[in-house]
C-alpha cells in the first residue's frame, strides 16, 4: 500500500518539475530579459557555465578602428549550433554599454538596456550559427570598445561575455 501512495506523489513531482522547466524555457525562448543587461548572464537555471575562452564561438569586426558616428559590421561565427544570445558593445574604459545596432539578422531583436537599441538578443529559439550585425558608434567620442556576446547553446549550457578584439576609436581631424 505504501508503494501505491508513492507513485502518485512521484508522478505529481515529475509533472511539476517538467512544467516548471517548460515555463522557464518558454519565458526565454523569445530573447534575454532586461535583467541580463548588466552581467550578460542568462537568468534561467544555470547548470553549466563554460569559460569565455572557447574554440566554438568568435566575434569579429570588419575594422580595427572607428570614428565617432561610424558603422561597424560585427560577425559572430560558431562551429556549433546555438539557440540564444545577447550582444553588446562596451567601452573599454568603464565597461559601459554604448552605441546602437542599426542592422540585425532575422531571428533577433533589439533591447534597450541603457539606450534604445544598444543590445541585441534572439527573438526565437531556432538554431543559429553565423550572424552579422551593424553597430553605429555615437556621434560624440567614447573611446575604445569591445563587443561582448553571451551564447546559450541549450537550456543548460552557455558561455558568458565572449569578447572581440579591441576596436580603437580615432579622432576626426
Amino acid at each position: 500500500m505504501e508503494d501505491g501512495r508513492r507513485a502518485p506523489i512521484t508522478i505529481v513531482g515529475w509533472a511539476c518539475t517538467t512544467l516548471c522547466l517548460a515555463s522557464y524555457a518558454a519565458a526565454f525562448s523569445h530573447g534575454a530579459s532586461l535583467s541580463a543587461c548588466t552581467d550578460m548572464m542568462p537568468k534561467h537555471l544555470r547548470v553549466q557555465l563554460h569559460s569565455p575562452s572557447n574554440n566554438y564561438f568568435t566575434v569579429h569586426t570588419n575594422v580595427s578602428f572607428f570614428f565617432p558616428g561610424d558603422k561597424v559590421t560585427v560577425t559572430v561565427r560558431s562551429t556549433q549550433d546555438f539557440m540564444g544570445f545577447l550582444l553588446q558593445a562596451r567601452k573599454v574604459s568603464n565597461d559601459e554599454i554604448t552605441g546602437t545596432f542599426v542592422f540585425i539578422p532575422p531571428g533577433s531583436k533589439l533591447l534597450t538596456c541603457s539606450e534604445d537599441g544598444d543590445t541585441v538578443t534572439h527573438s526565437d529559439k531556432s538554431l543559429k550559427r553565423n550572424l552579422s550585425f551593424v553597430w553605429k558608434a555615437p556621434d560624440q567620442p567614447i573611446g575604445d570598445i569591445k563587443f561582448f556576446i553571451s551564447i546559450v547553446q541549450s537550456y543548460f549550457v552557455y558561455w558568458a561575455k565572449i569578447e572581440s578584439a579591441i576596436v580603437a576609436q580615432r579622432q576626426q581631424n
